[in-house]
């Protein structure tokens, strides 16, 4: 097992993680029939996001909490979908990196499911 830090580690665990995503019974349809994710932007947008949230590269630019409520508006997205989403990020570092970044990007996933969920179902109830 390898240290999480570098820009390719964190591409790696990216692309592996959205790997499992869009295959997945529980959350993979938010991507693929929902929001109809367009890869080729969506990926490296993930690469800057957790560069930035890991490394404090500050790479990337823009609001994950409003890309998401159009997608809630349609499909509710729901505690149990981030606790898969979490299932599944947290498997996905483990399979490939160990240390204190690894840790980290587990610990930071956690927050920002916690956070996600909270807003998402408080603006289901506006």
């Amino acid at each position: 097992m390898k240290k999480l830090e570098s820009r390719e580690d964190v591409e790696l665990l990216v692309n592996s993680f959205y790997d499992k995503v869009v295959k997945d019974g529980e959350i993979g349809f938010f991507f693929n029939e929902v929001a109809k994710v367009d890869w080729d932007k969506h990926l490296p947008k993930m690469y800057a996001f957790w560069e930035s949230v890991l490394f404090g590269q500050m790479s990337y630019k823009g609001n994950p909490m409003r890309a998401h409520f159009p997608i809630n508006e349609i499909q509710a997205m729901e505690q149990k979908h981030f606790d898969r989403w979490l299932k599944l990020w947290t498997a996905t570092v483990d399979e490939h990196f160990t240390g204190e970044n690894a840790d980290q990007a587990i610990y930071k996933a956690e927050n920002i499911a916690k956070l996600m969920a909270f807003k998402m179902d408080l603006a289901r109830r506006l």
